[in-house]
């Protein structure tokens, strides 16, 4: 059994599949979609429809109900679907239905996610990483799997691997996923070793949901080159850069996008990354201000940093892409369709306790007054902890931020 973080690059044709019910609205159901199409699109995939049902709770069966199901069904067959995903993860038993009845590969949000991942992997310790979060994702699926294999195959001396044929690979898998992990073990502590080496420094982490700026920020404020990219998840080994402001060094560190419905097994198996959030002194918490729903992409954000205990630290929220949202504004009825920035500002600056900042990275708007802020807060740690190089701590001088 070869590694599972080989993908291939061919662009396929998808179907996407959610669901309208009590505690998700309509309009959420379509933002989940909104949001499952760029997750297949960044993958290489092209969607061609996609369906939603109202249901109290999903089938439990198939997900979606009989009607519903053979409607797609349909569809599938005409259109030559390759592929249908599922906004929520679905059950081993759906699974396997699901792929009888339309005889095609089947994803949910959660095994789109990983297969991202696994593209973007480069290094090793990432590599690791996204195989054992993928082990532990398919080791509860597999007999759902190997029925699937069993009804392609089929016919004399194909007739199906049987239980015994699953119990050894459930083994496979559970000594992979063993020697995985302590693997990672390992690489947990070489980072944490190299964190210690770092000394007393200040630490700054750049959190954010996925693609919202972090990448292209880290690049302005540390004057260095890490990949950026129009895509969710471009970058997933945590980069650590030094940087100084107004002669105070301090390390900066870009860490992997947080995403809704996010698979519990990449929280676990990305420990080691999310400790560089853990363990920062202060965090830059990057938002896309252009997106439509970027308050909820902060509070998922904020739910990831609960996860992880790391909601109390000292962050300064930066609304990135002013310039994108100052374009994507319309006018309705001779009215204004968004509050203006300023309105925004107001707001937001006061509910934060004037640690919040509105810029454009792109555009290199207010970066002069965003260094002026992460400065003060950095010095006021930096006091702490070298109380006698006070020389370092000039006032604010412009050209200094520039």
């Amino acid at each position: 059994m070869g590694e599972l973080h080989e993908t291939k690059n061919t662009i396929e044709k998808a179907i996407l599949i959610g669901l309208i019910t009590q505690g998700q609205s309509e309009e959420l159901s379509e933002e989940y979609l909104d949001e499952l199409e760029f997750l297949a699109k960044t993958s290489g995939a092209e969607t061609l429809k996609r369906f939603t049902q109202k249901l109290t709770t999903p089938h439990v069966a198939t997900f979606v109900g009989k009607g519903k199901l053979e409607e797609i069904r349909t569809y599938v067959k005409e259109k030559e679907v390759d592929i249908a995903i599922f906004d929520d993860e679905l059950t081993p038993t759906q699974i396997r239905n699901i792929e009888k009845a339309f005889e095609i590969k089947v994803l949910d949000r959660s095994s789109l996610i990983l297969d991202i991942f696994a593209s973007r992997a480069q290094s090793a310790d990432a590599k690791t990483q996204v195989e054992l979060a993928q082990y532990e994702y398919l080791l509860p699926r597999l007999s759902g799997m190997w029925t699937h294999l069993e009804r392609q195959k089929g016919g004399i001396g194909m007739r199906g691997p049987g239980e015994t044929q699953i119990e050894s690979d459930r083994r496979i898998i559970k000594d992979k996923i063993t020697k995985l992990k302590a693997r990672l073990v390992k690489i947990d502590k070489q980072k944490s070793a190299q964190r210690g080496n770092r000394g007393k420094m200040v630490r700054v982490a750049l959190v954010g949901y996925t693609n919202v700026g972090k990448s292209t920020l880290m690049n302005l404020l540390s004057k260095s080159k890490v990949f950026a990219e129009n895509k969710l998840f471009a970058t997933l080994d945590t980069t650590v850069r030094k940087v100084v402001i107004n002669n105070i060094p301090f390390l900066m560190s870009d860490t992997v996008g947080f995403i809704r419905k996010l698979p519990h097994q990449l929280v676990e198996s990305f420990k080691s990354t999310l400790d560089e959030v853990r363990e920062a002194d202060l965090l830059l918490h990057i938002i896309d201000i252009s997106h439509p729903t970027f308050e909820d992409q902060l509070n998922t954000v904020n739910e990831t940093l609960a996860d992880i205990k790391a909601i109390d630290k000292t962050t300064i929220i930066i609304f990135n892409k002013t310039d994108a949202y100052l374009s994507s504004g319309g006018f309705e009825d001779g009215i204004y369709s968004k509050p203006g920035i300023d309105d925004l500002k107001k707001t937001w600056i006061a509910k934060m306790n004037n640690k919040a900042i509105f810029i454009s990275a792109t555009e290199k708007d207010n970066i002069v007054n965003l260094k002026k802020l992460i400065y003060n807060e950095v010095k006021k740690i930096h006091m702490t902890r070298f109380p006698y190089n006070d020389f370092l701590y000039t006032e604010y001088d412009e050209d200094s931020f520039s």
